[in-house]
């Protein structure tokens, strides 16, 4: 007899096997704390150590057929394609942000904000250039130093205004195209980007329409006029239009993220921000700066190929079908595995990567289509990282604008208002039949 059978449920699994994913957070977020800094302990040791954990649970076979079964996690087409998209889209970013493409879709859109719908405009502001960029950390960089400016000149009060710059950077942190975390939801779930998108919209569309309107109400009309003119270059804004108005296309990302890299680098050249001997050597460094993410992403595969094979995902399954009847209740199920994932690990991309296999597993059980399991996946995983003070959003908006992370939290209401619509949304939508 296999020495799991005996932690095994009658056709509940093994509980045993997820201790891994427990070691995982001990290690990374438990060490962090003990530190004093959350993101002190390095992810890949975290993982390597669960990995070697989970590795050592099964001892009925040979070490190196236990290797074997989590290299073939790694070799997860889904997996390698993930981690060929995570090099393209930091080739991307680099190559437009060398190209002065964050500096000039910035005070674009700026330029274009009336002056009385200033706090308001940030946040759409926000919204668009973290849903051209694919990323809420940069979106936070590049525009709190302008909401810090706002707030000075207009006496409002400077928590309220980074709420307004997180809150925008949320928006494209689940829906962005070439965003980490979308890259992993779509492709954990096996579903196309485009039928993601608009079933992610669909949800999150309302909150950020009330969001906005909030932000005008409370903003008590401030006025807002920049101190000199604001310059930008239309070329140098082209690279994120393509990219944003290809992927709605439903152009292949692999195309997509290629030709965007070939118009950053065209506009660069153009408008003389990089030079000629530049271009492979910015393309490189953004791709450079993915290896973790990479890295991350192989080992926590491999871990779930172990906790699969030892019984953990069958476990999970059965207690998502013993507590929770029905797709409503395994919806439900798939958002709560993921909040609590990131509420232990601080990283929504992570979260979306472990609890991504076993959320497949849970909506092929119960016929959740899988553009419904990628967006539920990606918006609680946002709705939770919106609202961490340890997140590396709050974290860094707190640290330019020199305030606490916590005084934002009662301006965060993007991340309350999504989580609300989607709970609404899986309550009041219609029952979907199960797969044959």
């Amino acid at each position: 007899m296999n020495r799991n059978d005996k932690n095994r449920i009658p056709g509940g699994g093994n509980l045993r096997a997820l201790l891994p994913v427990a070691l995982f957070i001990a290690i990374y977020a438990g060490g962090g704390i003990a530190i004093g800094d959350i993101y002190a302990v390095s992810m890949p040791l975290a993982l390597l150590i669960a990995l070697f954990a989970a590795i050592m649970q099964d001892r009925d076979e040979s070490f190196e057929r236990r290797l074997g079964t989590a290299a073939r996690g790694a070799g997860d087409p889904n997996i390698l394609i993930m981690c060929m998209i995570y090099l393209l889209a930091g080739g991307f970013s680099a190559a437009a942000e060398a190209a002065g493409g964050v500096s000039s879709t910035v005070n674009m859109t700026l330029s274009f904000i009336p002056a009385n719908f200033t706090v308001t405009g940030i946040f759409i502001m926000g919204c668009f250039i973290s849903l051209a960029m694919g990323t809420s950390v940069g979106t936070v960089a590049a525009l709190t130093p302008i909401a810090a400016d706002i707030s000075g000149k207009t006496g409002i009060s400077m928590p309220f205004m980074v709420g307004a710059v997180v809150c925008g950077a949320m928006f494209g942190d689940n829906l962005s195209f070439i965003s980490d975390t979308t890259i992993a939801a779509v492709r954990t779930q096996g579903c196309n980007m485009r039928d993601k998108f608009k079933a992610n919209f669909r949800i999150v569309l309302p909150a950020a329409a009330v969001t906005a309107v909030l932000f005008y109400i409370l903003a008590g009309g401030a006025v807002y006029a920049p101190d000199e003119e604001l310059h930008y270059n239309v070329w140098q804004v082209i690279p994120y239009l393509g990219v944003l108005i290809g992927a709605l296309c439903g152009v292949n990302v692999f195309v997509l993220l290629t030709g965007g890299i070939v118009l950053s680098a065209a506009a660069g050249l153009f408008t003389g921000t990089i030079e000629p001997a530049e271009v492979i050597p910015v393309i490189g460094g953004g791709m450079s700066g993915m290896y973790e993410i990479v890295v991350i992403a192989i080992l926590a595969s491999c871990m779930s190929a172990m906790v699969k094979k030892n019984g953990g995902f069958e476990w999970v399954l059965s207690f998502v079908n013993r507590r929770m009847s029905g797709s409503r209740a395994a919806q439900y199920g798939i958002a709560v595995l993921v909040g609590l994932l990131d509420l232990a690990s601080a990283n929504n991309t992570i979260a979306i990567v472990i609890a991504g296999p076993m959320a497949k597993q849970i909506s092929e059980r119960h016929g959740i289509p899988a553009e419904r399991s990628a967006s539920l996946l990606d918006i609680f995983g946002s709705v939770v990282q919106g609202i961490l003070p340890y997140g590396a959003q709050l974290m860094t908006a707190a640290q330019i604008a020199g305030i606490a992370a916590v005084s934002v939290l009662p301006s965060m209401f993007y991340p309350y208002l999504m989580g609300l619509s989607a709970v609404l949304f899986i309550a009041f939508s219609g029952r979907r039949k199960q797969k044959d």
